[in-house]
């Protein structure tokens, strides 16, 4: 008698396939598969995850969030200039150690250069105004 697999092959598996009937089922003796890859306990698969995309998040740097945070609130444009070191600090940080934040810390240099340029503008005015 010969065995038919969901998918019309006669043996149920003696072309190289597993018993199962199609190539994504486990063989024999093997663990099941979840959905979401094999049950805990079991090894992974073996893929090499990504950088950036593993199971525990980037940790987000300190001064990136500062940076962000003195470029939007300028405090009278002390808060552009120490926008601008921390977010360039930030960056520099980002590189060597592999953290997130390097868009907050771009934002905030952005931020800071803006601050600095209405500054530079306001001193310009007073000073024209003053001629």
């Amino acid at each position: 008698m010969t065995q038919w697999d969901p998918q019309g092959h006669p043996g149920g598996g003696q072309q190289g396939w597993p018993p199962y009937g199609h190539p994504g089922a486990p063989a024999a003796g093997g663990p099941p598969q979840g959905p979401y890859g094999p049950p805990p306990g079991y090894p992974g698969t073996g893929y090499p995850v990504p950088p950036g995309y593993g199971y525990a998040p980037r940790r987000t740097n300190g001064f990136a969030i500062a940076s962000m945070v003195l470029g939007i609130v300028w405090v009278y444009w002390i808060g552009s200039v120490l926008a601008l070191v921390f977010g360039y600090v930030a960056r520099s940080q980002i590189r060597e150690r592999g953290e997130g934040g390097d868009g907050m810390a771009i934002a905030g240099i952005v931020l800071g250069w803006i601050g600095v340029g209405v500054l530079g503008l306001a001193l310009l005015a007073g000073i024209a105004a003053n001629s």
